[in-house]
Order: structure tokens, then sequence, then C-alpha cells
């Protein structure tokens, strides 16, 4: 399904295929032979969705473009099922397994891997043709990777990187009710949203 959102269409061109249980909303831009499967969704909220050529979305995939982070994915792209990419850069190449969690002003660089499961934390910078193992955390700029038992070491490092100025606008330290009745807000936007011919 295609959605106009805020009066912006997805452009799709002829050499590319959206599954009819895929869902595009809004500043969404596909390259050539690009390929969005079953239960993806990409999602413009207050910016753009951009992918490259032969770029590949899997299933239950949410790619999600930000005002300040829009979400960009290069040529030759594997989004793999369950992955998550909110408000990141996916460069040329990258390998995006199951499960894979990106967050606002995080980037891939070009030929990188992450692996089922890891995460490229919020403004981090993962140096090209790095390779974050199963489960992992990168964090920083560049990323530092981090295996699962050094939270303590990862919240040293996390601690200066801003998630909720990044991904909510606040200050750490905003409540919840206060976080979530902006975003109940801002997400009530899709209110409007209307199905568009594809």
């Amino acid at each position: 399904m295609l959605y106009e959102h805020w009066g912006k269409r997805p452009v799709v061109p002829e050499s590319a295929y959206v599954a009819p249980s895929a869902v595009l909303c809004g500043a969404v831009l596909l390259g050539e032979r690009a390929r969005v499967l079953h239960g993806a969704v990409l999602t413009a909220e207050d910016g753009e969705v951009r992918t490259g050529a032969d770029v590949v979305v899997m299933e239950n995939a949410l790619v999600r473009g930000r005002a300040k982070h829009p979400a960009v994915l290069g040529d030759a792209v594997l989004v793999g099922p369950h992955a998550h990419i909110n408000g990141a850069t996916v460069e040329d190449e990258v390998f995006v397994a199951t499960g894979v969690a990106m967050f606002p002003g995080a980037v891939a660089g070009a030929g990188s891997e992450l692996r089922i499961n890891s995460v490229l934390h919020v403004n981090s910078r993962l140096e090209p043709g790095t390779v974050v193992p199963i489960g992992w955390i990168a964090a920083g700029d560049p990323a530092e990777l981090f295996s699962p038992d050094r939270h303590e070491e990862l919240w040293e490092k996390q601690r200066g990187m801003d998630f909720p100025g990044t991904v909510y606008g606040v200050p750490r330290g905003t409540s919840m009710r206060e976080i979530m009745a902006s975003q109940a807000e801002f997400y009530g936007a899709h209110k409007g949203d209307r199905p568009v011919d594809g």
C-alpha cells in the first residue's frame, strides 16, 4: 500500500517491486530495482526515506525517516527481516541482518556487516568494512564494539550520546508521560494519511 502523508507521496520506479502487504508512507523514494517484501514498512514521518539501486528490504523490516535524520540506504544494501532502521544512513554494499536496530544519526560505513540482533547506537558511526557480531552493540564515533555483557562500559560511552535529545528532542530525565504525550501527538498526524494509486 502507498500512502500520502503531509502531502508527500512515495515514488516507485517501474523497475522496483513493492509487495502487496508492504507499506510505503510519505516522502519515500525507491531506487532502481529496489525490492520491498511482505510486511515491510518504509515511513517518512517528517523526514525522507531514500534507497539506492538493487536494495532489498525484507519481510517485516521498518525503515523510518526523521526530520533531522532521513533514512538513507545506499546501493546494493540488504535489510533483513525484522530489522529497524530509524533515521540512520546505510552506505553502499552493507549487510543488515535479521533483527538489527539502527538509531537516529547512526551511519553504517560501506561494506560493513551488522549481524543478527546487533545494534548501531544513536549518533554512532561504523567504519567501512566493520563487522558487528551477533547481538553486539556498536556505539560512538567512530564506533566501539561492545559484547552484551559489557553493559557498564557501554553505558559510560552512551551517556554522552544524547539518546533522548536525538530521538525525542528532550533532555535526559524528561518523564515518560511527557515524552509519550508528545509522541502520541506526533504520530497522530497519520490520521490524515490517505491511500494513493501505485
